[in-house]
This record gives structure tokens, sequence and C-alpha cells, in this order.
């Protein structure tokens, strides 16, 4: 293996005795919620901070409280002209990206519009749109949230230990400055995270679960689904597999079978993705069928930079496999992309979840 090398062995030595990547019997979602501590969290004190329009939209940013640390902030996006009907929701998840300066800016606009950063951003992974925003133009309720380490939830310069923030280049724009030093950081937080009983990714579906029952629980919201790319698409498999009120799940360019991303795939990827321990319990498309009975989308990327082409193609047959025993409805789809959520994915996911959510479809309020 490219980044171990001549200790290698160490990977079979670990998959013999601990029996690694095993194939999951009954209560696989309670086991692995329990394994990775995902944390019981509310969006308590909920509140509207400010509203706006442009040009077809309706914007809200509103606030909640999970119980520690600063206010979640998130955007809230509607066709201007649909008023108080209800619509179908969904809960659209920004991506890691190495961005943490930025959460829910990266797939959406307040009114002073997008950062230098964001805009960089965008043009290289979303086409240059910000596709939440065109999402909700197609007719839904569309949450753009932050969450644990991102945005209005990112951890401050000084509580970073000085290992992070020595030696910055301060040519650099404070976004740019601030992802550097989040970079070096996020290891420090898997382990606090760790120490605590829970994981970060335990840490990170607590807070999405949260936000998803905050977006039931609007007036002007029906059924609600939920989609994202990469980081972005680790957190809507999660709430898949976690939340059973989650009607519809669109995940894209993260979903790989852990044993093919062992050889030079690992260390591409956010800690999110290594829950310690899950390895024993299942594969990760095991815990992504957990979705199952209800609607599963996830799109592949044959040129995918940091997932192995292996192990999307097994990830998609485990997946496949799970759904057959279920009788239920999964959509794998193979495209000619990198790892990317470019306008013709983003175009088909619209698609898709408005069939599975009862939006009108289309561009209905334009």
């Amino acid at each position: 293996m490219r980044h171990l090398g001549e200790f290698s062995g160490l990977a079979g030595i670990a998959e013999r005795q601990f029996g690694l990547f095993p194939t999951p019997g009954p209560g696989l979602r309670e086991q692995a919620r329990d394994l990775m501590g995902v944390l019981d969290l509310t969006a308590a004190d909920a509140r509207v901070e400010r509203t706006w329009t442009a040009g077809d939209l309706a914007g809200e940013e509103v606030s909640w409280d999970v119980g520690y640390g600063p206010r979640t902030r998130a955007f809230v996006l509607r066709p201007r002209e649909a008023g108080g009907a209800v619509l179908p929701g969904v809960l659209a998840l920004h991506c890691h990206a190495g961005m943490k300066w930025a959460g829910k800016e990266k797939i959406a606009d307040a009114p002073e519009g997008p950062s230098p950063e964001v805009a960089r951003l965008r043009a290289a992974l979303y086409d240059g749109r910000a596709w939440a925003a065109e999402l909700a133009l197609r007719g839904f309720t569309v949450l753009v949230p932050d969450v644990l380490g991102w945005g209005s939830r990112r951890i401050p310069l000084a509580d970073m230990p000085e290992q992070a923030v020595d030696g910055l280049d301060f040519s650099m724009s404070e976004a740019d400055r601030y992802d550097v030093a989040a970079a070096r950081h996020e290891h420090v937080l898997a382990k606090y995270c760790t120490l605590l009983g829970t994981s970060f990714a335990g840490a990170v579906a607590g807070e999405d679960l949260a936000a998803a029952a905050y977006l039931r629980s609007r007036p002007d919201t029906g059924r609600v689904g939920c989609a994202g790319l990469s980081g972005g698409g680790l957190r809507a498999a999660l709430l898949g597999a976690f939340d059973p009120g989650m009607d519809a799940i669109a995940v894209v360019a993260m979903i790989s079978s852990y044993r093919d991303l062992l050889d030079r795939h690992v260390s591409g990827h956010t800690w999110m993705l290594y829950p310690p321990g899950l390895t024993r319990l299942c594969d990760l498309p095991d815990l992504v069928a957990c979705a199952a009975p209800r609607p599963l989308l996830v799109c592949y990327g044959e040129r995918d930079e940091i997932l192995p082409l292996s192990g999307m193609r097994r990830a998609h047959a485990m997946i496949a496999a799970h759904y057959r025993q279920a009788s239920a409805g999964y959509t794998g789809i193979f495209a000619d992309a990198g790892h990317a959520f470019g306008r013709p994915q983003q175009e088909q996911v619209f698609g898709w979840l408005a069939r599975h959510l009862g939006a009108e479809g289309g561009v209905p309020w334009r």
C-alpha cells in the first residue's frame, strides 16, 4: 500500500484478527449509531435573523442553539412567489473541500453575494452555480445549515493549538489563512470527539439530525429529503442511515467501499469518513444502504480523483444488493465526471428529488 510501504502487512493482520468489513446482521442502524456516538441534539430557540428577496427567490437567515458552541446559522430559500404554500423540503449539505471559513455560503448566497474564495470553490466544484438556490427555484423549501467546524460553527484561531496557527502566510486572505489552520486542526477536533465517546462523524450527524427536525417543523414544508457533494454527500448518507423521517437521499461523489480506499486513497479524506471501529461492524456501503426502503440516489464520478473506481463499483453492487432484498428504490449513476457536482449532475439530482418528494418539477416558480 502506497502510504504504508513496508508496513502494509498491518492491514492483513488487522483484517484477520478483527474480521473487518463483515456482512452486517439485523440492527446495523442502531449498532452504528451507538458506535459512532451520534449526538442527540435539538435545534432549540430557533429564530429568524433576517429576510431578503433576490430575483425569484425569498431568503431567510435563521439560527438555533444545539447546546454547545455559537448559534448555528442557516439559510432558508424558497421561490419568491410561493408565499406560504407548503413545498417539499431539502436539506442541502455543504461540502468539506478544505474550506471551513465558509459553510452554507458555498452553495447558497446571502444578499452580500459570494466571497472571492467561495466563487473560486464554486467554479471548481459546482460549475459556478449556487446549487441550493437553483434547487429552491424548482419548487422546494431548501435549508442550508452550517455544521460543526464550518462557517458560524468554525473553531476560532485563538482556540487552536500553536501547531495549527504557527507560520501562517499573512499575504493570504483571512479566509485562506483560516482554512490552512483548520486543516491542521481537524485531527485535534477528531481526537476530542473520540475521547468524549462520540466521533467527528457522530457530532456532525447529530447537528444535521437537529437541522432536519427543524426543517420538518416548519409549516411551509412537507416531505423532506437531503442532498450533498463529497463531505456533504457523507452527511446525506448518514442522515439516510439514521433519520427515518428522511424521505429521499441523494449522495454525490462520496461513496466507495472502505476496503478499496486502503491503497493510496485514505489521506485525501476528512476524519468524518473514519469513525473509529466502524469497519469492525460493516463496510461503508452497508451503512449507506440502511436508508432502505426509502429512495436513494448515489452519483459516482468515473474520473473521481480521490475515490477509486473499483471501490465505487463495489459500493454500487453492495447497495443494489441490499435494496433488492428490501424491494426498494436505489438508483446508482456513473458519470464521466471527477470529484464535483456539475450542472448535468445537478439537473439529474433536482429531477430525482422532484419525483420522489412531490415537487412539480421543471422551473415552476419563474
